[in-house]
């Protein structure tokens, strides 16, 4: 150890070595011991590729020595709040990191189960700053976890009253205040430096000189909020793209604000001028207005971000004996649920009632059900498998950690960009390196052909008339109002990405049972021995326990004669049938097969339910097929115009001749489909270059939706739904699908217009600043207005093409 006669640098954390300077014995340098600590630890582990990617990329470790305040970790309450889920053995946490700031501690982050055997697996969200990990409880103790977090320089921000309330809702409401605080100090400076530049709009000669000079300095001051607070995210998402060699959309822009700003400060400062700063204000106020519309119509359509709108759409409450639907934004704390056989746990809940077997696949990836006792916790995410069962919500949805787990792993493809945002970034990047190269050598040749004045203000003009703001403001305002629109007529698709793969489907895979028809406007019949009361009963205890569409539909029927008999066993065969325990006595109800009734009863081209009790097969529910209205329309529309179309169903092919008279000739029809059949048949057309459309039951047809281009999950029962679709799809405007796939290709179509728009005016606006006649002055009014234009068409475009397709049709 040496004393610091001269400054040196932590080769860790990059800080100055203040106090002491501890040098190993390969001479390099660090601040404190803690940098020295995770610098070895580093090394054992072979993990030195970490100071590669960035010079100095660690934290600051000085003063963290702080293992003896983390004792409250080992408490068990703390622990079950922190926990996001656990089986005893697997548990998942996130934690709120704010030292990640760069490549290299998301590098180093993700790589904590090479650090501690322990950690399954660690990701990293930069832009929200937070850690997400999956680690073995008998390995390493949530204690030790945070203890090592910060041994390496990321301490959790734990903030232990957050743990008894709302915490994201409180987040959301805190970033949406800070917004339209933003908003206001920028509309406030914008008017106002609009207002002192009415002189200079009018043209009104003002013969005080200290006057110009007075408002020019006011407009100046009133500019530095704008530029530094209502600028701040594009500035600095363009350094960051810059300081890790990438160059993305807010480039350009942060040049054009960059610009308008410079130039204006130094035409006042130098009294050569007014400045530009009214287009500045302008400019800014836009591109804000624009993320506010963007986000609102995200909050307000967008299942994606609020877990309100999609998960599970609705539940079963259960009140003074009496059950009732309430939608998810009414759960409530303590509320008694009843849960269903496939039927998701919306929030955390202790079971009090029922055989519960749980699939935490959703959560975890491992499909082998738990079993679990009265009394015991229950996770959000995880599926029931078994009958019916009771719970108590001890947790709100918005703490679940079911939410996050939606948008970030399980159902969204890893590493995907949308289309239309990775083509906009790679048009900016090249728009961005040939506006600096015209705009050098614009300023070049005219600095030599009429010196440093025209060569300044024709440099200044090309940066700024050439601003891709368009770009920004293009896709979001287009593709946002598409969104609500179809939002409002029946279809809530998850994402912009849904948006565009509609656009580019090719190929429509549809279901049969609760798609091309409809569940309930089903007939319904019982053949064979009249069903005493008490059986009738048996009937409804056993078809209450499922949510498939026919057990709901004989459920209906059934009513009546609820009895409250207890059902044991219960167990669901996907595409077979239903099975269970009544009242002591074995009861089976589903297909010929799998409840041994063949031969029984004449052949029909009807979905047919057969009843066995106590092995004994008594007769068969017989549901009439009504298909939905315009169904025949739809199919023979979409082969019209050249989509291909087919059948897939679980069903037997009893009704293939009745599907033929409304399928065009020659479609392809599979019958007897189990769900991994359905998933291959997908992949078959997809691997023969399709873009796949699937449409059909939401809790059936999972794996289906899954494997397709674009899941959408028909909503006929608010219960229904998968979390593996990309939209939800109203029952009775399935016949319109047509008309949302023309909508979602006028919609795409309505941003290439705005690519091509602001293209043309890129042109002729270069075109003449390159001249030299094009005052920087005209080129900052011109700018916002490309912008302003450019929007409306996006958004008179997609409300225009709303009309038309979707909004006009909704009265049919």
């Amino acid at each position: 150890m040496h004393s610091n006669n001269h400054k040196e640098t932590c080769y860790h954390c990059g800080e100055d070595c203040v106090d002491e300077i501890i040098t190993n014995d390969e001479g390099k340098k660090f601040c404190c011991n803690g940098c020295h600590m995770v610098y070895d630890l580093l090394q054992e582990n072979n993990l030195s590729d970490y100071y590669r990617l960035n010079n100095q990329p660690g934290v600051q470790q000085k003063g963290r020595s702080q293992k003896e305040k983390l004792a409250y970790l080992d408490d068990d309450v703390i622990r079950s709040k922190l926990i996001d889920f656990t089986d005893g053995n697997i548990a998942k946490l996130s934690f709120y990191l704010p030292q990640i700031h760069c490549s290299s501690c998301i590098w180093l982050l993700e790589k904590l189960p090479e650090l501690h055997g322990g950690v399954l697996e660690s990701k990293v969200n930069f832009l929200k700053r937070e850690i997400y990990i999956t680690f073995e409880e008998d390995k390493i103790t949530l204690r030790s976890l945070v203890e090592m977090l910060i041994n390496l320089g990321y301490e959790p921000l734990i903030n232990l009253d957050d743990l008894e309330k709302n915490k994201k809702e409180k987040q959301r409401r805190s970033q949406e205040k800070s917004f339209y605080i933003k908003l206001g100090v920028v509309g406030f400076c914008f008017g106002n430096i609009m207002m002192l530049s009415f002189p200079e709009y009018l043209g009104i000669t003002v013969e005080d000189k200290d006057f110009i000079d007075l408002f020019g300095y006011l407009n100046l001051i009133l500019s530095l909020p704008v530029f530094f607070y209502g600028a701040k995210d594009y500035l600095t998402s363009a350094w960051q793209a810059i300081k890790h060699k990438g160059v993305n959309i807010d480039v350009p822009i942060s040049l054009g604000i960059f610009a308008l700003f410079l130039r204006s400060a130094f035409e006042i400062l130098m009294e050569t001028g007014a400045g530009y700063l009214d287009s500045l204000g302008a400019l800014i106020f836009l591109l804000l207005i624009g993320k506010w519309f963007q986000q609102k119509t995200f909050d307000n359509i967008s299942f994606e971000r609020d877990y309100k709108s999609y998960f599970p759409i609705a539940v079963t409450r259960i009140v003074k004996g009496e059950k009732e639907n309430i939608p998810l934004s009414k759960l409530e704390i303590n509320d008694t649920l009843e849960i269903r056989n496939g039927e998701l746990i919306p929030a955390d809940a202790i079971l009090k009632r029922g055989d519960a077997q749980i699939d935490y696949s959703f959560v975890t990836g491992e499909s082998k059900p738990v079993g679990k006792k009265s009394g015991d916790l229950l996770y959000a995410g995880g599926k029931q498998t078994a009958g019916v069962i009771q719970v108590e919500v001890t947790k709100e949805v918005s703490q679940s950690y079911l939410t996050r787990l939606w948008n970030e792993q399980t159902f969204t493809e890893e590493n995907t960009a949308d289309f239309l945002q990775s083509k906009t970034n790679v048009i900016s990047k090249w728009f961005t390196l040939v506006i600096l190269l015209v705009a050098s050598i614009a300023g070049v040749y005219w600095w030599n052909v009429d010196g440093p004045t025209h060569a300044v203000n024709t440099f200044t003009a090309v940066l700024i008339i050439a601003c891709p703001c368009a770009l920004a403001l293009n896709a979001p305002f287009a593709l946002g109002n598409a969104m609500r629109i179809m939002a409002r007529f029946g279809l809530y698709v998850r994402d912009v990405r849904a948006v565009e793969k509609m656009a580019s489907v090719n190929h429509l895979v549809f279901d049969k049972t609760g798609t091309i028809t409809s569940a309930k406007e089903q007939g319904i019949n019982f053949e064979g021995d009249a069903l005493s009361g008490h059986q009738k009963a048996m009937v409804y205890a056993l078809t209450s326990q499922s949510t498939h569409p026919v057990s709901s539909r004989i459920a209906d029927d059934m009513k009546s004669f609820d009895q409250k008999l207890s059902v044991t066993d219960f167990k669901e065969v996907e595409g077979n049938g239903i099975e269970g325990i009544v009242e002591g006595v074995p009861m089976k109800m589903g297909k010929a097969a799998f409840v041994s009734a063949e031969g029984f009863g004449k052949k029909t081209f009807q979905t047919v339910s057969y009843v066995q009790i106590n092995d004994e097969v008594i007769g068969r529910f017989t549901l009439a097929q009504s298909l939905r209205k315009g169904i025949d329309k739809l199919l023979h529309y979409l082969v019209g115009k050249g989509y291909g179309i087919s059948l897939l169903s679980g069903d037997n092919s009893s009704e293939r001749e009745r599907l033929q008279k409304i399928f065009p000739e020659n479609t392809e029809m599979k019958f007897d489909q189990s769900p991994k059949d359905k998933m291959d048949d997908i992949q078959s057309h997809q691997s023969n270059k399709k873009t796949v459309l699937m449409i059909g039951d939401g809790l059936n047809d999972a794996g289906a939706l899954k494997q397709s281009d674009v899941g959408i999950a028909v909503a006929e029962d608010a219960h229904q739904f998968s979390p593996a679709c990309d939209g939800i799809l109203a029952a009775n405007r399935v016949k319109d699908l047509n008309k949302y796939l023309r909508f979602s290709k006028a919609a795409v179509r309505m941003v290439y217009v705005g690519f091509v728009i602001s293209f043309f005016y890129n042109i002729i606006g270069l075109s003449f600043a390159v001249q030299g006649n094009l005052s920087p002055l005209i080129a900052a009014i011109l700018m916002p207005l490309s912008s302003i234009s450019v929007v409306l068409v996006g958004m008179m475009g997609t409300t225009w093409a709303g009309r038309k397709f979707v909004i006009n049709n909704s009265k049919n």
